[in-house]
Formats: C-alpha cells, structure tokens, sequence
C-alpha cells in the first residue's frame, strides 16, 4: 500500500473528522453542524470537547457530546463552590474581623497589645480596612502603648509555594487564602520617570510600613522601548519583605503600574494597618508580629464583612481564586468546627453534593477554585449543579453572580453579538483548559443550560472560544 504524503494525511484527517461529526446530527437538528464544522475548523480532536445543552425547566438533555468524560474544568468548578456556599450558609453569612485587647483603656491609651484576629473575610479591601481602623479609632482609644499583634489562626492550611501553579509566585491570582488576608496581599507599584531630579520614582500603593523597597531603576534617555522599558520586578527575601526593581526607564515613558502579591498574610495586614491608624489619628511605637490571642483578650470590635451574596457575585463574575477558596474553607469550618481545612470544605461539599443528588464518581473539588491540575468534573455532572441551582430558593443570587456576555466581568468583551442580557456563562481558563458554564436565554424567553468543556494544548491558540460561541449561538438560533 503507497504511503500517504503528509498534505493527503491532512486531508483525509479532516474528512473523517467531518464524517465522525456529521454521525449524530442525524436525530439532530441540523445547526448543530456548525459547532462540529467549528471543532473542526479549529483542529480540535473530537475527544477533547464535551458539552451539554438541556432545557433549565426540565433538566431534560437536549444536545450532548462526551457529556460523562472527566474533565479539568477551570474556574467554572467555581459554580460548585459558590452554590454551595449559598446553600449551606445562606446569601446573608458574614466574617467577623475583630481587634481585641488584655490590657485596659486609660484616658485613651490601650495599655497593652492590640490584637488583630481574623475570621477569613475574603473581601478585606484596604477600603474596608481603613474603615475597620476608622472604627476603632471612635471606640475612644488614640494610643497602642504596646505591640500590634496579628492573630490568623483560624485558617490551618500547609506551607504552600504560591509559585507552584504556574512559576507567577507573585501574580494576585496565585494567593493563598488567610484567615487575616488584607487587599488580597497586593500592592501596586507606580513607576514614573522623574527627569527633574535624574530617577525614576516608584511609590507603592498601598505602603506597609514593614515593607523594603529597593529602587535600582536607572533613568536613561531615548524612545521608550526596548532598553528604555526595561523594569524587573524581583522579590528578594525570603519573608517577602523586601522588593527589588532593577533595569532601566527612559524619561520619554509615561508612568506606569506593576501590581503584585507580596509580604506573607500577618506581615501585610499588620504594615497596611499602621499608616491607617495614624492616618484616623491614632498612634503606635510599638512593634508587629503575629501570634494567637490570648484565650481572656476581650473584644474591642467586631467588624463584619460583606455578605455572602455579595461574596459570590464578586467571586464568580471577576473569577476570584482566593475567595472561592476561602468559602470552601469556610464550609468546612462552619460544618466540621475549627480550624478550617482543604480536607474539612471538601467533605462539606460532597456532603452537600450527595444529600441533592449531585454527588458523581471521579469528581474531584480539590482547593474549590478549578486553579489546579488535579480538579475534575464532567460536562453532565455540572449541568446537573446548575439545573439545581436554577430552582434553588436562592437561584436570584446565584444567577446574577455570573458574567454577563458583553456586559461585565470575564465576559465584558465576550460574545458582543449576543442580545444583552440574554447570555449568562462562568468562564474558565488555564493552560489547556477552556470552559463555559451557565444559561442561555431565547427570544422566546426560555433559559437552556450550557456546559462546554475543552481540554486541549490548541486552547492557547484560542481555538475553544468559536466552539462555546458557536453553541450559543445554535441554542439562541434553533431554540
């Protein structure tokens, strides 16, 4: 037999790939050809793509593919998480922050350490952190006469390289969750080219006071390319507590931002909050470290965050890694006591998963967020979360949680062709994954489930979003 030059292996590849495809449309509608002429087009193996399309009132499946195969599904395991967050501990849950002393107040001095003991809020934006000093600050005191004392013993997690996913240990996606995370560990670097004084500043926003920053950016002359923009972001000790930034910028360059996690959790929270303290009117001498909060320490205020339901919406439309975490941790704390564990949310999860129906073999949770190689779901098993979720009593919160196509979160620059409104999809994204997951909604009003999972090396060319775009547009089309 002749061997096949490599131009006719591609042809006849491509045939029996539309051979394989065109095979179930025969029950099918006929559109559903373009989303296998896509998987085609975009040199995707059959085997890699799995999707669900089913009627959201009825759960009933109306188009499949690979529906049962185990997949990585990204950041739309979210879904799972958040649901079950909102089940479990209802959309009005909150985190209580709270500042507690040993020692008393006298004429405005606390005589003694002020402990600072978090409860896992995720959203502890430095916003709200300067509210949280504000607070403290009308109680009555003005003087910490001893140390600042952070207490994040709530969270009981391992020592883990926050550059082990991906090698972006500083990257804000890749921070741990902390029972005392402050503005998610990160701070914003503005660097602007001062050809006054010869530099290039750079001025940290915010600025822990425990923070070192070394500043070696040489100012140079020329265009602002290529070895005028130049800048190198390195943390350089092992505490985290001390930034490099070398190279060079030229004075032509407009100012710019670098954003990135550093400090571990107690060291960041204790730094951001002595210049919010001074800047309310308080004072403090004393020094920063962390330890546990003694068993008499009495409250001097709780502080709440926001609620549950805001906690989801922020989650799953902005895809926040840290706080998705953080719900599964905090199931697991409020189901199985404290501390709060990996091992104690994922138990809580599937307890919950088994007691609706949800539970499926080979499911893997893992840290709750999808940011992990080892999570696994399949297209029928979250279309079947979501058919729950769309008839749960707290369906309005978790629908509006999710991106809206061209409107907002990961989606706002996403499927512009779509009707405004009418496309509700979580998305998920890492090296060889693409997902969408969520609702359709049609002209006529009805909402269909949407499921499309690919795993795929070809995902970094792009070559899975004409695929979720094209079942959108067969359900919008043909429904």
């Amino acid at each position: 037999m002749p061997r096949l030059r490599h131009r006719d292996r591609g042809i006849l590849h491509r045939l029996l790939l539309v051979l394989v495809a065109a095979a179930p449309l025969t029950a099918a509608a006929a559109g559903m050809g373009e989303v296998a002429r896509t998987i085609v087009a975009q040199r995707l193996p059959l085997q890699s793509v799995s999707y669900v399309i089913a009627d959201a009132d009825t759960g009933r499946v109306i188009e499949s593919r690979n529906a049962d195969t185990l997949r990585s599904p990204g950041s739309t395991l979210k879904l799972v998480t958040t649901l079950a967050s909102l089940d479990t501990l209802g959309p009005a849950f909150t985190w209580t922050t709270r500042a507690l002393a040993t020692g008393p107040v006298e004429h405005g001095v606390l005589r003694g350490n002020l402990y600072l003991a978090g409860g896992g809020d995720p959203y502890m934006t430095i916003e709200r952190w300067w509210e949280f000093a504000q607070e403290l600050r009308a109680t009555g005191i003005g003087t910490i006469a001893g140390d600042i004392v952070v207490d994040d013993h709530g969270f009981a997690l391992p020592s883990e390289d926050p550059g082990a996913f991906d090698g972006h240990p500083n990257r804000p996606y890749n921070v741990a969750p902390d029972a005392m995370l402050v503005n998610f560990q990160s701070i914003d670097f503005h660097i602007a080219p001062d050809a006054h004084a010869h530099k290039v500043d750079v001025v940290p926003v915010p600025a822990p006071v425990n923070l070192h920053l070394d500043n070696r950016i040489r100012l140079v002359g020329g265009r602002c390319r290529g070895r005028g923009d130049r800048v190198d972001f390195q943390v350089s000790s092992p505490r985290r507590d001390r930034v490099l930034l070398t190279g060079t910028l030229s004075n032509a360059c407009a100012p710019q931002e670098i954003l990135r996690a550093v400090m571990r959790a107690p060291a960041y929270a204790a730094g951001t909050f002595v210049p919010l303290w001074r800047q309310v009117g308080g004072r403090f001498k004393g020094r920063l470290r962390a330890a546990a909060a003694p068993g008499d320490a009495r409250v001097l205020l709780a502080f709440d965050s926001l609620t549950l339901g805001e906690i989801v919406r922020l989650t799953n439309k902005y895809s926040n890694n840290m706080m998705a975490r953080d719900l599964l941790l905090t199931m697991g704390e409020r189901r199985y006591g404290a501390p709060a564990t990996v091992d104690k949310g994922i138990a809580a999860v599937d307890e919950w998963s088994r007691a609706h129906g949800l539970a499926r073999h080979g499911t893997m949770l893992d840290n709750g967020a999808g940011l992990s190689r080892t999570a696994r779901i399949s297209a029928a098993t979250l279309a079947e979360v979501l058919k729950y979720a769309y008839h749960s009593p707290y369906a309005p919160e978790f629908l509006t949680s999710l991106p809206i196509a061209g409107v907002d979160g990961t989606l706002r620059t996403h499927m512009r062709d779509t009707p405004a409104g009418f496309v509700r999809l979580k998305t998920g994204h890492i090296d060889g994954v693409s997902a969408v997951a969520g609702y359709v909604t049609t002209a006529r009003r009805h909402t269909y489930i949407l499921v499309s999972l690919v795993n795929d090396p070809r995902v970094a060319a792009g070559a899975a979003e004409p695929v979720h775009a094209a079942l959108v547009r067969w359900i919008l089309q043909n429904l």
